[in-house]
């Protein structure tokens, strides 16, 4: 993955090497489902439909690397998005660090553990079901906790 600064979470985004900014990631896997747009009100509803390459069970990607290759419309996480994208979580390590935030207490930067996003209720492990299996994403329509 490359050499990780010490602490190197607590710098602001745009001074993290690309190594360091695949870390910060807390692995919620909430990026990688699916979310409906009202037309009329742009309200956005998420849901508990993840898209094809997530392993459910995990909230991991099967294929992170190619993902762009199996899913082209996937979203690559920049810098510059972070603070356009008003769909991403209170919780996820890029958009309050881009708040100047610190990370939640249980990101495994902090405890060690990558399991504790889920223990902790802010992943989806366990929590969503495929979009190959679905069916209309209206039926899906969730508030997850925070």
């Amino acid at each position: 993955m490359g050499a990780l600064r010490d602490r190197f979470w607590e710098r602001p985004l745009a001074e993290l090497t690309q190594p360091e900014w695949e870390a910060l990631c807390d692995g919620c896997g909430r990026c990688c489902l699916h979310k409906l747009e009202d037309e009329d009100t742009g309200e956005l509803a998420e849901t508990n439909v993840a898209c094809r390459l997530l392993d459910c069970k995990t909230a991991r990607c099967r294929d992170y690397a190619n993902r762009k290759a199996y899913v082209p419309d996937c979203l690559r996480l920049t810098r510059s998005l972070v603070g356009k994208l008003p769909w991403l979580p209170e919780t996820c390590a890029y958009r309050r660090r881009e708040e100047n935030r610190e990370l939640p207490r249980w990101h495994y930067l902090l405890t060690g553990s990558r399991e504790d996003v889920h223990r902790e209720g802010a992943g989806i492990a366990g929590r969503v079901i495929s979009e190959t299996d679905a069916g209309p994403l209206e039926h899906h329509i969730v508030e997850w906790d925070g």
